[in-house]
């Protein structure tokens, strides 16, 4: 019988609050695949659950875990056999943060060849947003200039990449102290928090900006939209400045999304969306598969060919899942944190 060791969040703790448990794998059922982790990371959305504070998380106590990559061990009735073995990456929301996963076949995407399997975790939930961001939502043509807030996050990281890749121009908002690796990696920096961040931003693009990715909300989103060119977009996709409050989460949500519609039925050219990455996910199945399939794997095909880099801000053995979370909510970090399963403590995995 195969064991399977999880983390579980039991409820409102500190990082260091996190349990891990060991109990036996479960079966997969039809349409399902058993899985061995060999990569998982840590996101804004698990910081957020830690505090009850994402939108449609689960109650307490959960395995937290928004993506993996793994191994097919074993396939549920009905399923396809030659799965056995392939390396497969997958969306779960929760669930991923252990050494073994029952994950829907559907929402699996095959690893090419050549692709660590740390490296692929970095661009799954990521790399999928950002390039859904950059060429569904806002659809930036090549010679374009663009707005990322979170510039040194890990969506930020790729989608920074993506647009280089698209001849787009980038500018960065972030804390100062990441301005140097933006600047490095061709990026014009700008500090999110600078009361005269619209002028700055003014100074690069006189005229606006074909896009703004902003995942702050609130007021900044007023902002945001106020620096687009006509025939720009804004694309908000998370509401950073709710999230990190006390106050209920359905309202902030449903007002960025009615402000959205509210913008892009102005007359001045300029369009607005909120975007979520889970959207048809239960109600259009296949069109959320057949999306997930095509931008997934030509994420994949770029980082393979070396076009992007995975951006890793650290590594740690999925038993010390606490000290990986506490070091990402520290918000010093450039990239992802990567959790590792099948890395014992002792092997020094955790790296800066």
């Amino acid at each position: 019988m195969t064991t399977t060791t999880r983390v579980v969040l039991p409820g409102l703790v500190e990082p260091s609050g996190l349990q891990i448990v060991s109990e036996p794998a479960p079966a997969p059922r039809s349409g399902q695949l058993l899985v061995q982790v060999e990569a998982t990371g840590i996101a804004f959305a698990e910081q957020a659950m830690r505090r009850g504070r994402y939108f449609g998380q689960p109650e307490f106590p959960f395995t937290p875990g928004y993506d993996l990559v793994g191994r097919v061990l074993a396939i549920g009735s009905g399923g396809d056999p030659q799965l056995i073995g392939q390396r497969v990456a997958t969306m779960t929301k929760t669930g991923a943060w252990a050494t073994h996963a029952v994950v829907e076949a559907r929402d699996c995407v095959v690893v090419p060849a050549g692709i660590p399997p740390e490296e692929a975790e970095t661009v799954v939930v990521n790399g999928v947003t950002a390039w859904q961001m950059l060429h569904r939502a806002a659809k930036v043509k090549p010679g374009g200039t663009v707005l990322v807030f979170g510039a040194n996050g890990g969506v930020g990281g790729i989608l920074i990449q993506l647009a280089q890749h698209h001849g787009v121009t980038v500018i960065g908002a972030a804390s100062p102290r990441h301005h140097a690796a933006l600047r490095e990696a061709g990026v014009i920096p700008v500090d999110y928090a600078d009361p005269n961040l619209s002028a700055a931003v003014r100074r690069e693009a006189p005229a606006g900006v074909d896009a703004v990715f902003d995942n702050i909300g609130g007021d900044n989103a007023k902002t945001s939209f106020a620096l687009l060119k006509r025939g720009g977009t804004l694309v908000t996709y998370a509401i950073l400045d709710a999230v990190s409050g006390t106050g209920p989460l359905v309202s902030p949500f449903l007002k960025a999304i009615g402000q959205a519609l509210a913008w892009s039925a102005l007359p001045n050219g300029r369009k607005a969306t909120f975007y979520d990455l889970w959207a048809g996910h239960r109600y259009r199945p296949a069109r959320f598969r057949r999306h997930l399939e095509s931008d997934l794997g030509q994420v994949f095909e770029l980082l393979r060919a070396g076009t992007i880099t995975a951006n890793i801000a650290a590594r740690f053995p999925l038993t010390e899942a606490a000290a990986a979370l506490e070091l990402a909510e520290s918000r010093t970090l450039n990239g992802k944190v990567i959790l590792l399963p099948g890395v014992s403590a002792r092997s020094g995995a955790h790296s800066l």
